[in-house]
């Protein structure tokens, strides 16, 4: 192996560290996690990585110069130069994580936000491979994404574009969102959003439904129910396509994606859920993105360390 040249992507998680040793074509060689040490100035957990890249090396015989750098991702807003404006998950206030880890670690490093780090995975290993313009959304407990134009990260001036979750699609909404503003996408896409949804219907709503059994509504219970027939169900996600196809097309009015590649824990709905907002975007979209291709996540839990790659190589070309 003393000829090649690798990569580490590391994925830096509020509990976990994911961390992946890549050959230079994009070939994962190895994948594995750490605990997540948030103690004092934050740089516990730049250490722990400094000790597994070199763990790494002795494992397989690979030279002081045989490590071309470390993407890293992290779950908070990150500029161009490498500096974190508060993250909450590891403790984080300002801090400059490329310099601080590029001194611990003594390679050229990356820093990008953690859900921009899984879209450039996703656009160069999976869903999105293949094209140019692609944009991501990960719908979880909350909502993010990212856009990638001509094959490269759109980051913004304050490292937060593609928040998709908090544009405002319903400015009469009464409840508010987890940012503090009222009528968020997150609102009514996300898993946290669609059981909300779920709640009020069926408050407002009389008739017979499987979902008023269940104790502890979650957006699982809704696609299931509406896969049985269950008319409650089905209503409830045909306000969610609509709101989501919405949100699609005004995203894609101004990013102009090939495709579209949704990720995250509500992507397990499927070809169901594709469908869907398939129907609601195309009663909004702009007529040159009529096209736009929508394809679900490929790469799990591994998007991350791929994008932290494709970024610290997109880096040194």
């Amino acid at each position: 192996m003393e000829n090649k040249k690798y990569v580490i992507g590391a994925d830096i998680g509020g509990t976990t560290v994911k961390l992946g040793l890549f050959e230079e074509d994009g070939t994962l060689l190895e994948k594995w996690e750490i605990p997540t040490v948030i103690e004092g100035d934050g740089t516990a957990v730049l250490r722990d990585i400094a000790a597994e890249i070199q763990k790494c090396r002795e494992k397989h015989n690979i030279p002081a110069d045989g490590i071309l750098g470390v993407g890293a991702g992290i779950p908070g807003p990150v500029t161009a130069d490498g500096v974190v404006h508060r993250c909450v998950n590891l403790g984080w206030g300002v801090f400059d994580v490329r310099t601080a880890l590029e001194e611990t670690v003594g390679l050229p490093v990356v820093v990008v936000n953690d859900a921009n780090a899984a879209a450039m995975g996703e656009a160069w290993k999976g869903g999105g491979r293949g094209s140019e313009n692609v944009v991501f959304i990960t719908l979880g407990t909350g909502v993010g994404g990212a856009v990638i134009s001509d094959g490269r990260m759109v980051a913004g001036a304050n490292g937060a574009a593609g928040e998709f979750g908090h544009m405002t699609i319903n400015p009469a909404e009464t409840e508010t969102c987890a940012c503090g503003r009222r009528g968020c996408v997150q609102q009514y896409v996300s898993a946290s959003g669609i059981a909300r949804l779920a709640r009020k219907y069926l408050a407002e709503h009389e008739g017979e439904s499987a979902l008023r059994s269940v104790e502890k509504l979650t957006t699982k219970d809704v696609f299931d129910a509406a896969k049985n027939g269950d008319s409650a169900a089905n209503a409830i996600l045909e306000n969610v396509y609509d709101a989501f196809g919405y949100t699609i097309s005004a995203v894609c009015t101004v990013a102009d994606p090939e495709v579209v590649v949704i990720g995250g824990g509500v992507s397990k709905a499927g070809e169901m859920l594709v469908e869907g907002v398939k129907k609601g975007f195309l009663k909004y979209v702009f007529y040159p993105n009529t096209d736009v291709r929508f394809n679900l996540a490929v790469l799990g839990n591994d998007a991350g360390i791929y994008g932290c790659c494709k970024l610290l190589l997109d880096s040194l070309a």
